[in-house]
């Protein structure tokens, strides 16, 4: 008896408890099913806040979309775009292109251009502990240690290739001495570069509310970032490998993460140098360049979506490659009236040779929709120049639209020279093959000439007044000799003193004949 009471209340009891671990499970299974739900409602909420941000964002005006008789342009998801040529810098396509944007790390083409402007590869770069210890541990860094070197080659290939934070504060304090220093400068070379939208405070693009840019500004950093072929090179290579030193104990390999590169999913056989950027607030961002049939072109996306970034980015430089070409303006251009420029115009120049002295750069060109002719674009001239070897620079535009310009140059070697006529300048009826040659004459050397001539004419004239009116003893002297014979009477002033001479002889002797014949007469009389 006692016996069955024990095994009913053990019974009872393991029942008891699994009863309340039943409940325990399914309280907890319901746990987990509510936050998994509300997880799911978090994910399928930002997706489709990601989805209609990125429909509004397509549905955005295409500025460049409005100018008369322009190729039409793409609508992409990004926010802000942006497609220049990079000789000219001539915008092609122009998306919110002055809309303030965060540029997360594609503000390191700024960091990394300063850097290559300013220092040699082989300068030893010391990491500080606020360098490698300011940043979120969980953002692009390849784990540097307070007190280590590397080379400046070396931390430019650590920013652009694995987008290393703590590098690039590495750097800042190396040529500012301080992060905040090193802002100061970066504002000051984007101003030089032409930046107007722009306002950096951080060397790596990391979230800050101040550290802003545009599309636009971006791109004519790029325009000097992918001038240097150096920081293209390293931008596109696949592999970042710092070998270990005495100063930095680890065998560092990190790869390039950019989709465009060879083996990527977007590889474009095109690119000539690209930078990647990201963060929460920036979403994806990309400054890349690309070269086709000698044409160089700089794209930049702002607040996209990955992998859109990629996709944006090829569809622009496709549309640039096909509805766009160079035109040299050296070997098109064929008329232009430059009125009141300070010039001479004629068939030939004043010295008789039919060579101009100023010539238009024959490097330089314009970048034309493929659809428009040469004809259709206007022409402005101006003097301001900023080289001494430019007489003037000719900007030329399309529907008010900037597409490059040609500077005048004063021609040194006049062996191969270019020149064009000034066909503009005959009447409306007259055939415009019939225009006279225009041929530029440099002010300032003809005055110096005619001076010069006018001087030597007044000397030789006032040694003539000086001898005159000088006498110099000795019957030897040339001088003295060539004014006697200048002083001798001519032909005619001979004879007319002859004549005069014989006159007065014939009147001598008919006064002596008269006084004769008078004292005859007395004398008879007596």
């Amino acid at each position: 008896m006692q016996k069955d009471f024990s095994e009913n209340t053990l019974s009872k009891t393991i029942i008891s408890r699994l009863f309340h671990k039943s409940i325990k499970l399914t309280v907890l299974f319901l746990f987990i099913l509510s936050l998994c739900f509300s997880q799911g409602i978090s994910v399928w909420a930002a997706e489709n806040e990601i989805e209609a941000r990125i429909a509004a964002q397509r549905a955005m005006e295409i500025q460049s979309n409005l100018v008369e008789n322009w190729p039409t342009g793409p609508a992409v998801s990004a926010e802000a775009a942006i497609l220049i040529d990079a000789g000219t810098g001539a915008i092609l396509y122009a998306k919110n292109i002055h809309q303030r944007e965060y540029p997360a790390s594609t503000t390191k083409i700024l960091t990394t251009l300063i850097a290559a402007e300013e220092c040699s590869l082989d300068e030893i770069v010391t990491f500080s502990h606020n360098a490698v210890f300011s940043i979120d541990r969980s953002s692009n860094h390849i784990a540097i240690d307070e007190g280590e070197e590397l080379t400046m080659e070396q931390c430019l290939n650590a920013i652009l290739i694995r987008s290393a934070n703590e590098v690039s504060n590495a750097v800042a304090e190396h040529i500012g001495g301080s992060i905040e220093a090193f802002a100061e400068k970066m504002n000051q070379r984007a101003a030089e570069l032409g930046c107007v939208d722009s306002n950096f405070v951080n060397p790596n693009g990391l979230p800050d509310e101040n550290h802003y840019t545009s599309a636009y500004d971006l791109a004519q950093i790029g325009r000097a970032f992918f001038a240097n072929e150096m920081l293209c090179n390293i931008s596109t290579t696949t592999m970042l490998r710092i070998p270990p030193s005495d100063k930095q104990p680890d065998n560092i390999v990190e790869s390039n993460s950019n989709e465009m590169l060879p083996g990527g999913e977007y590889a474009y056989e095109y690119l000539v140098g690209v930078k990647t950027g990201y963060t929460s607030v920036a979403r994806s961002c990309l400054v890349t360049c690309a070269e086709k049939d000698g044409m160089r072109l700089i794209c930049v996306v702002l607040k996209d979506e990955s992998p859109l970034q990629y996709e944006d980015t090829i569809s622009l430089f496709e549309y640039g490659f096909s509805n766009f070409e160079k035109v040299n303006i050296s070997q098109t251009e064929t008329k232009y009236n430059i009125e009141d420029a300070g010039f001479f115009y004629s068939e030939n120049d004043i010295f008789g040779s039919s060579k101009p002295l100023l010539s238009l750069n024959k490097d330089d060109y314009i970048v034309l929709p493929k659809t428009a002719d040469f004809e259709d674009t206007v022409s402005t001239i101006s003097y301001d120049t900023e080289s001494e070897d430019q007489a003037a620079l000719i900007t030329y535009t399309y529907h008010d639209v900037f597409i490059g310009s040609a500077s005048l140059d004063f021609v040194s070697d006049q062996t191969s020279v270019y020149s064009f006529d000034n066909d503009s300048q005959t009447d409306e009826g007259e055939d415009a093959s019939q225009g006279s040659s225009v041929i530029f004459v440099n002010v300032v050397k003809v005055s110096l000439w005619i001076l010069g001539i006018a001087a030597v004419l007044i000397f030789i004239i006032g040694l003539g007044i000086f001898v005159k009116t000088h006498q110099f003893s000795g019957r030897s002297n040339r001088f003295s000799w060539l004014l006697r014979r200048r002083r001798r009477p001519g032909r005619k002033q001979t004879v007319n003193a002859t004549l005069r001479r014989k006159r007065q002889t014939q009147i001598r002797r008919a006064k002596r004949r008269r006084r004769k014949n008078i004292f005859t007469k007395y004398r008879d009389y007596d």
